[in-house]
């Protein structure tokens, strides 16, 4: 993803009120509540003082006079202060419905998206430790985003916001625990919670001995990656895990987890030679939920908000996760039923615009909606694929109207 230059980015004002009105549809509001109470009042009170999403007018106002994306330093690898740390340690659990970590789907508008039809928390997607240990922390003030570029390349490697630092969780792909906590403190304060993936069976994190291939591996696991990173952070850590040969293996591998002290641990209900169309085995999950004291997460065939109850039911699990039924749908959260997935996609293409998602990505996720509703043969998919810019996507799907109102408050900044 490219940094917009400053001709190419929103005015903050413009920025504000788009974001207030893509909350949701006005006719869906009432429906689909995106925040809790608290954040209700949180929001109005910053609209009494006059205050946008990341500070006061004052503070808006000498932003202006900075660049928009000047560096920040790095931190130094000192304690979270005391009140941070209280902010992490009230990471709850209990109950939660869960975007699941999905590579090259994850980004800020798909998570947004999804907490605005209820998601409790969000994964982003998994970030090798390789490529975030090699980026600077970015204040992106026309944004109101923090980005984290790849130094030299000028890439966005990860990018969030405000709006969702108490519930967006951080995954790392790795298998070394240094890089792993050098990633994790660049990022620690402004997620929800850090987490380790073990659970990737793609041919690239096996390789690189992450993901999948730490199963194998538990002394790295629990003497290495996972105490480290409880020992020197403040933020609560938690991993992802697939199933083992037998479930035996899965809750012994489990309970060590358990006693490094994460917060929670994800629960894939499938094995690494299992392809997505296997039945995800809810038993062995269940297996898991029973031995251990800390919040399991179960996922796997959450396809319908139904399925919530269902697999919670099943498993005895403490929340539940999802990635899949997400991704082809993220009205899946909403509690009164999906929504057309027609509305959803433009929901997710405006969304793209206003954030300035790379354009590879957003056409990724398109293309999955498409696969899983349609094909990608016919006309709507061939156009996709030929598209090369946000520009191209817009005129695709009828948002050339609120493209240009996007493009047109970039220009005033010339």
């Amino acid at each position: 993803m490219w940094i917009a230059p400053v001709c190419e980015v929103e005015a903050p004002h413009l920025v504000r009120r788009e974001k207030r009105r893509l909350l949701l549809p006005p006719r869906r509001r009432s429906r689909h509540p995106v925040f809790g109470n608290e954040e209700k009042q949180r929001a109005a009170g910053r609209a009494e003082r006059g205050e946008n999403e990341v500070g006061g007018a004052a503070a808006a106002a000498e932003e202006r006079e900075r660049s928009p994306l000047q560096p920040h330093p790095q931190p130094h690898h000192q304690p979270v202060p005391a009140s941070a740390a209280a902010v992490g340690a009230a990471m709850d659990y209990q109950n939660k419905h869960i975007l699941a970590p999905m590579v090259r789907v994850g980004t800020l508008p798909l998570r947004l998206l999804a907490a605005e039809y209820g998601a409790d928390i969000t994964y982003g997607e998994e970030i090798i430790d390789h490529k975030m240990v090699k980026c600077e922390r970015r204040l992106n003030h026309y944004l109101g985003t923090t980005d984290f570029v790849e130094k030299g390349a000028e890439n966005v490697v990860f990018r969030t916001c405000p709006e969702e630092k108490d519930r967006v969780v951080f995954q790392i792909g790795t298998a070394n625990a240094a890089r792993a906590l050098t990633a994790a403190q660049l990022v620690c304060k402004d997620v929800a919670a850090i987490d380790i993936n073990m659970g990737c069976p793609k041919s690239f994190s096996l390789s690189g001995g992450m993901g999948a291939a730490l199963l194998t591996n538990p002394e790295l696991i629990h003497d290495v990656i996972l105490t480290t990173l409880r020992r020197n952070l403040d933020t609560p850590v938690t991993c992802k895990i697939r199933l083992l040969r037998s479930p035996l293996e899965t809750v012994e591998l489990a309970r060590r987890i358990e006693k490094t002290g994460v917060s929670a641990l994800a629960v894939h209900g499938r094995k690494v030679a299992d392809r997505p169309r296997d039945p995800a085995k809810w038993n062995e999950i269940a297996d898991i939920a029973a031995a251990l004291s800390i919040p399991v997460i179960a996922n796997g065939d959450v396809f319908y908000y139904e399925d919530f109850a269902r697999i919670k039911e099943a498993t005895g699990a403490t929340s539940v996760m999802v990635a899949r039924g997400a991704l082809w749908n993220a009205s899946i959260f909403c509690s009164s039923g999906k929504l057309s997935w027609e509305d959803v996609k433009k929901e997710y293409i405006r969304k793209s615009i206003l954030w300035d998602n790379d354009i590879k990505s957003t056409k990724h996720t398109l293309k999955e909606m498409i696969m899983h509703y349609s094909c990608l043969e016919l006309p709507e998919g061939k156009a996709v694929i030929k598209s090369e810019t946000t520009a191209d996507l817009a005129r695709l799907y009828g948002e050339e109207e609120y493209y240009h109102f996007v493009a047109k408050s970039r220009q005033g900044l010339k």
